[in-house]
């Protein structure tokens, strides 16, 4: 029942010169990408909080939804996909990572994968990659680095999956700032359990919880936790939780059903994520813009990949922090 993965053509971007013997090393470079998230996760080069990375960054049109399986991209369309390397299976999911480039620096919430890009090579939105430079300029280098509890975009917020029941279940977490370390999930009093995170973005239970409601604890690679309770089994309908992981905001209310528009709206069936030119944008202003959080408001339904050419309880009490997220 565990969905496939995002398939992608081979990569084309007339702006880094692939073309010829390029093209068909960006062809195995998707190969290396797709066998290293389908392979073991055990510790990567993932972006880690303290460090400061020198790389460069494109730009890209997302068509369909993001490898992380959000609904839509943020509401303010300041998103990134990151190489496979540091996608690292989806552990960056949900986390944000600072940009600084020529014309001005940026923050975008990491939704996306990279698979031609190599560790070091970021693909910003248009949005996002307008704060640092041209659109026209197409490759620029930057800095980045990932963020440590950025601003908020709203509480944190949960969606079961389609096809998840008491035998199987689903659950993908939204809002949380920083990547989440673990999900946990609790259907009756008693232990908790382990929820796996699949590369897509989801965290699974494999042999399902039960029919619910459930207890959901979700810990953050900065080790903020919070609990929530009353998680229906409700596929497909975004629950609204009212916490946030830390900060102002984060006090204690039941989880609640809420239509799949609410917070991210529910997505509609995955479509094929793929590499292939678009025309030349118009060039867009270069002058530096000041890093913004991603919007509590819903985002018009997202578009796969197009390289532009040119609860209940609150436990906030902190645990030991991490650099990188649980593997």
């Amino acid at each position: 029942m565990v969905p496939g993965r995002h398939g992608r053509k081979s990569a084309r971007w007339p702006l880094l010169g692939l073309g010829g013997l390029g093209a068909v090393a960006a062809v195995v470079i998707v190969a290396l990408g797709i066998g290293q998230v389908t392979g073991s996760q055990a510790c990567a080069s993932v972006v880690p909080a303290a460090a400061t990375i020198t790389g460069t960054a494109t730009h890209y049109v997302l068509s369909g939804t993001g490898n992380c399986s959000y609904p839509s991209p943020p509401a303010d369309g300041l998103y990134v996909a990151l190489s496979p390397a540091e996608y690292h299976g989806a552990a960056a999911c949900g986390g944000y990572v600072e940009v600084s480039g020529p014309g001005g620096s940026v923050r975008a919430e990491v939704i996306d994968q990279c698979p031609p890009c190599a560790a070091g090579h970021i693909d910003l939105s248009e949005a996002a990659f307008a704060r640092i430079a041209p659109l026209s300029a197409g490759l620029v280098s930057v800095t980045y680095r990932a963020v440590a509890d950025p601003p908020l975009p709203a509480p944190v917020s949960l969606r079961v999956k389609e096809g998840s029941s008491r035998y199987w279940l689903a659950l993908l977490v939204m809002n949380t700032g920083n990547p989440l370390a673990s999900v946990q999930v609790q259907s009756a009093p008693g232990g908790w359990r382990d929820l796996v995170r699949a590369d897509f973005g989801y965290w699974i239970a494999s042999s399902g919880a039960g029919d619910g409601p459930f207890t959901v604890r979700l810990t953050d690679t900065a080790g903020h936790r919070v609990t929530v309770r009353g998680v229906t089994l409700d596929p497909g309908v975004t629950q609204d939780t009212g916490i946030r992981m830390y900060g102002a905001g984060s006090a204690a209310s039941p989880a609640s059903s809420a239509p799949a528009s609410a917070a991210r709206p529910a997505k509609a069936p995955r479509a094929a994520h793929r590499h292939v030119p678009a025309s030349t944008p118009a060039p867009a202003s270069s002058a530096p813009a000041s890093s913004a959080p991603a919007s509590s408001a819903p985002a018009s339904s997202g578009p796969a990949r197009v390289p532009s050419q040119a609860p209940a309880s609150q436990e906030n009490a902190p645990r030991s922090p991490s650099a990188a997220p649980s593997c």
